[in-house]
């Protein structure tokens, strides 16, 4: 996640006083407003927990009203502090600082703690309205509509809940998994938007883990439901013949061995981005960008229109980093002023193992550049804990809520049907040449079609070479 203040308010005191207003944005979107003393606040109590050796240095008190220049100079620090807890393991996770910022993102939004009706859906758009307080946390929410499905307490943890933007046209452009310190319900109601909602969707990469998830009814419906959607959505790829026989287990209601099926195309277990802008191999190239099987995959298209593919594995990348940066949007003045308004652009950048002794960074300018980080994580420390041995399974932690009780509603009921089966009329999706292991970018045909990188009728490929996974 990416925090910043990129502004500030003056705001009117109860007593009629004026003070400043910091907001802390996420991912560009803002989440909550708070005063220097809330900060304060948290940072006392930080330090209470975790002492002074770990928690960051935080701007000093001023006796008197701070100028506009000091006003500018505290946000700055300000942001750097909430940035380093964050990013430290262990006060990033804490729920000292969590809690801070669930309660602040309420406050902020005035929603008052009460009992409503949230609307999550699946992935075949079914949906499933569960009865949650507004102050509930993802945690809370997740466990809400697992016990509505009827889905075992062992098996919530496979499973996590998603912010998505819906288009007209039916495209799915994934804005974040849903964070700890966040309050669900908030959240969405905040954005005013009804192209934005939740969605719940399985949160692992390793498609072994699969087995897991089939051995329960309720389990399996949702992965069916899942990949049937990406084969309808083109995220997975499929043929004449495959689509033939995709179809044909659906009529026999085969859905374990239709996902065994599914398990052995291109790019199935893929989250799929919007179309967005890279400096590999050159400045300026469009590309989608696929996260999966431990890597992200590349269909660039070239100045020449020339496209290309190609993935970059996790394991071979040394690190990455997101970086924000705030773009004037234009509005026809030459006026520069602070009242104008601008965009915040994302950046992911990672250094690559391109070959034995080269490392190269490559670029990928995209508003989902934090999602797209966020995959890369989850995708590491899915294979660390696999490496020590470890098991992805757990219980999600049970906790309580105050003095107003959950709503019998809530309870577990059985699972509706979940899908019947993919259109019939859509055309089956061209398969992609199979991976390569050449590093060099080798020139294959060019696009027959002058329109921009659409990734469903995508030809030729590239990829890089280099030491294997096993030297490293």
């Amino acid at each position: 996640m990416h925090f910043s203040i990129p502004e500030t308010e003056v705001c009117s005191g109860e007593n009629g006083s004026t003070y400043v207003a910091y907001n802390i944005h996420v991912n560009g979107v803002l989440h909550c407003r708070v005063r220097y003393s809330q900060l304060l606040g948290l940072h006392e109590q930080l330090k209470k927990e975790y002492g002074n050796n770990v928690v960051p240095a935080f701007p000093p008190k001023k006796l008197f009203t701070l100028t506009s220049a000091e006003v500018e100079q505290r946000r700055e620090q300000l942001e750097k502090y909430m940035q380093a807890v964050r990013q430290d393991p262990r006060l990033g996770a804490s729920e000292t600082f969590n809690s801070f910022l669930r309660k602040a993102q309420q406050e902020t939004q005035q929603i008052p703690t009460e009992e409503v009706h949230l609307d999550v859906y699946l992935s075949n758009r079914q949906k499933v309205k569960v009865n949650i307080l507004t102050s509930d946390q993802t945690e809370d929410v997740l466990e809400a509509v697992a016990s509505k499905l009827d889905l075992p307490d062992d098996l919530v943890g496979y499973f996590s809940l998603f912010l998505i933007r819906e288009g007209k046209d039916g495209g799915c452009t994934f804005v974040r998994k849903m964070q700890e310190f966040e309050l669900p319900f908030v959240s969405v109601t905040s954005l005013r938007n009804p192209e934005y909602r939740i969605v719940l969707r399985k949160s692992y990469w390793d498609s072994a883990y699969d087995n897991d998830v089939m051995d329960n009814r309720v389990g399996l419906n949702l992965l069916y439901a899942q990949t049937v959607s990406d084969i309808e959505r083109g995220w997975i790829l499929v043929n004449k013949e495959q689509h033939r026989q995709l179809k044909s287990l659906q009529e026999k209601g085969s859905k374990k061995e239709f996902i065994r099926l599914a398990q052995t195309l291109k790019y199935f277990g893929y989250i799929k981005f919007d179309p967005c802008i890279t400096d590999f191999p050159e400045k300026g190239c469009h590309v989608i960008v696929s996260a999966g099987n431990n890597e992200l995959n590349f269909h660039v298209k070239l100045p020449n229109d020339q496209i290309k593919e190609g993935s970059f594995k996790v394991t071979r990348m040394r690190c990455w980093r997101v970086t924000s940066s705030q773009v004037p949007v234009a509005n026809g003045t030459a006026n520069s002023g602070t009242s104008g308004k601008s965009d915040i652009k994302l950046e992911l950048a990672f250094e690559y193992l391109m070959s034995k002794d080269r490392l190269q960074w490559v670029t990928v300018t995209s508003p989902q550049a934090i999602m797209m980080s966020i995959c890369l994580q989850s995708m590491v420390d899915e294979l660390m804990v696999k490496k020590s041995g470890g098991s992805i399974k757990k219980m999600l932690k049970k906790r309580h809520n105050g003095s107003l009780r959950r709503s019998d509603s809530q309870q577990a009921v059985k699972s509706p049907p979940l899908l019947d089966s993919p259109d019939s009329n859509r055309e089956p999706v061209v398969k992609l040449s199979s991976k390569l292991t050449s590093v060099t970018l080798r020139g294959i045909s060019t696009s027959n079609s002058a329109n921009d990188i659409s990734g469903n009728n995508i030809h030729g490929n590239y990829a890089f070479e280099g030491i294997g996974d096993d030297d490293l």
